[in-house]
């Protein structure tokens, strides 16, 4: 593209010239100042490549960039799965503890009630666990 616009540029260059040649002649002052318009050619020749050099620089940190902005993402919503993942399996282990323990509770004050209505219909056999229930207020 660079080479195309530099061919394009001399052309122009050069058929503006033409009529000047065909009056007057090729001189030594048209010759230099085609030799000074070739180094100049080749110097902004020299700094597109330079700019484009940068360009490139810059798009490769950005690459860089959006993959370390993107292992970040992906680091941060694998965190917050594995958060919640932990999170509720503590919490279903809690929730079967306290059932288990609900259980338990609930199995040992049938018990209880069994066992005090048992002793209730002891005590009207016996006065010394009659007195003991009623100190205990269990009567």
């Amino acid at each position: 593209m660079k080479k195309a616009i530099l061919g394009s540029f001399l052309f122009v260059i050069i058929c503006s010239a033409v009529p000047a040649l065909a009056a007057e002649g090729f001189t030594q002052k048209d010759r230099d100042m085609l030799i000074e318009l070739k180094i100049k050619m080749g110097e902004i020749d020299n700094r597109f490549e330079q700019v484009d050099k940068r360009f490139e620089e810059i798009l490769t940190f950005l690459a860089i960039l959006a993959g370390v902005f993107g292992s970040i993402v992906i680091a941060v919503f694998g965190f917050a799965y594995w958060d919640r993942r932990a999170i509720l399996a503590r919490a279903r282990e809690e929730v079967r503890q306290t059932r288990a323990d609900r259980n338990l509770i609930e199995k040992n004050s049938l018990l209880l009630a069994k066992l005090t209505e048992a002793m209730r219909c002891m005590a009207k056999k016996s006065p010394d666990i009659r007195e003991a229930l009623q100190q205990s207020n269990l009567l």
